[in-house]
């Protein structure tokens, strides 16, 4: 059941993605090779980059075309803990440090604390699910414990869920994460990792990991829906 509503909203896919660990000097080598006035990475054979096809491509169904991924963004304390409750049905646990942050731990146990026993408990489950997803994998940071509540009013109304761009948005992100990698003065990249290694991987063979069932110790997936 659970799955169904995933796939109506687009997300059934990149709920199946793992995280992907290391691979830290392929990394270095890619932002190295970035351009953010072309947004291109220069190689020796020209100028290559990742693309809204390659988006459709590796995430699966995560829509790439609609309404774009905007709106206000209000760090008042007042619209966090009112959009909470709708998003929730509690008032969420926040950061410390920025009360509009959310932490995603406090999330993943009132998601898994849902019964499912009713249409509104299992949309209550894939919208906690989905906002995880968007600050742990989608649109992360160096953190990957909490995600901003901008994106809340964008999973209040559920059958709209899929109208949206998500996969321009993370391209977007993408994008933006390698121009900030890209300064002399950064020492770490956030952003969306995994799509930027599977994409180097498909798109230069000789950059791919060896399989798991070879020796590969540093790719981890994870095929598991809920509580990932």
């Amino acid at each position: 059941m659970v799955e169904n509503y995933l796939r109506a909203t687009g997300f059934y896919h990149v709920s199946r993605i793992g995280v992907i660990r290391g691979f830290h000097l392929m990394l270095a080598a890619l932002v190295e090779r970035w351009r953010p006035e072309t947004h291109t990475f220069v190689l020796l054979i020209g100028e290559v980059t990742v693309t809204l096809e390659d988006v459709a491509h590796i995430f699966g169904l995560l829509p790439i075309d609609g309404e774009p991924v905007s709106g206000w963004t209000d760090s008042s304390s007042e619209f966090v803990q009112s959009q909470g409750i709708v998003i929730f049905g509690r008032e969420p646990s926040v950061s410390g440090n920025a009360k509009s942050y959310i932490k995603l731990g406090w999330v993943r146990r009132i998601r898994d604390a849902e019964p499912l026993d009713t249409d509104e408990s299992i949309r209550r489950y894939v919208r906690c699910h989905i906002f995880c997803l968007l600050g742990s994998t989608l649109f992360t940071d160096k953190s990957t414990a909490y995600a901003h509540a901008k994106y809340l009013p964008l999973l209040r109304d559920f059958e709209r869920i899929h109208t949206y761009s998500w996969g321009s948005a993370c391209l977007a992100h993408l994008y933006r994460a390698l121009c900030r990698a890209s300064r002399y003065d950064t020492k770490e990249m956030d952003g969306l990792l995994n799509l930027l290694y599977v994409w180097a991987w498909e798109r230069m063979l000789c950059l791919a990991p060896v399989p798991r069932q070879t020796g590969a110790r540093n790719c981890n997936h994870s095929l598991a829906i809920p509580h990932n």
